[in-house]
C-alpha cells in the first residue's frame, strides 16, 4: 500500500487545498481575498516606488529651481520627468511585474505623468503666482494628490 493511501484527502501531495478542519473537505478558494490582497500589496509598492519618485522629484526641483534658478514651470517639467522615469522603471519590475511592450507602457506611463505635471502647472500658477505661496511648498503640496490619482490610470491603462 502507497503511502498516499493512508493519508486523507487533500493532503499530502501539497497540490489540493488544505481541507476545512470541521469537515475534512477542501476549504473554498478566495480569489477577492487573494485579489484584495494583491491590489493592497500593490498600492503599497505603488506608494513605495512613488516615494522614490517624489525624493528625486523634489529634490531635482531643488536644484533646478533654488541654486540653478531656473524658472519653476521649467523646473517642474524637468523633476517631474526624472520622477516619471524613475517611477517607471521601478513599477515595472516590483510593483506590476511587467516587462512586455515597454516602449508602449513607458508612453502610457509618461502621458499619465503629464498629467502631474499639468495639474502641478496649475497649482503652481494659482498658489505660487496667485497668492505668493513659496513655490517648494506648492510643489510638495501637489505630490500626495498627483501620486494618487496616477495609481489608478497606472494600473488600469500603463500597466493593465
Amino acid at each position: 500500500m502507497a503511502t498516499d493511501d493512508l493519508m486523507p484527502a487533500g493532503t499530502g501531495t501539497g497540490t489540493d487545498p488544505d481541507p476545512d478542519p470541521g469537515t475534512g473537505t477542501p476549504a473554498p478558494a478566495r480569489p477577492e481575498a487573494d485579489a484584495r490582497a494583491r491590489d493592497v500589496r500593490q498600492l503599497i509598492t505603488y506608494a513605495l516606488v512613488g516615494g522614490s519618485g517624489v525624493v528625486l522629484d523634489l529634490g531635482a526641483f531643488l536644484l533646478l529651481y533654488d541654486v540653478a534658478g531656473w524658472h519653476e514651470q521649467l523646473a517642474n517639467v524637468l523633476s517631474t520627468s526624472i520622477g516619471i522615469t524613475n517611477n517607471f522603471v521601478l513599477n515595472a519590475l516590483f510593483t506590476f511585474r511587467r516587462r512586455d511592450r515597454l516602449l508602449v507602457r513607458y508612453l502610457r506611463f509618461y502621458a499619465v505623468g503629464l498629467t502631474g505635471i499639468a495639474l502641478t502647472f496649475v497649482l503652481l500658477a494659482v498658489f505660487s503666482r496667485g497668492l505668493g505661496i513659496d513655490p517648494n511648498l506648492v510643489k510638495a503640496g501637489s505630490l500626495p494628490v498627483v501620486l494618487l490619482f496616477q495609481f489608478a490610470l497606472n494600473r488600469k491603462w500603463s500597466f493593465g
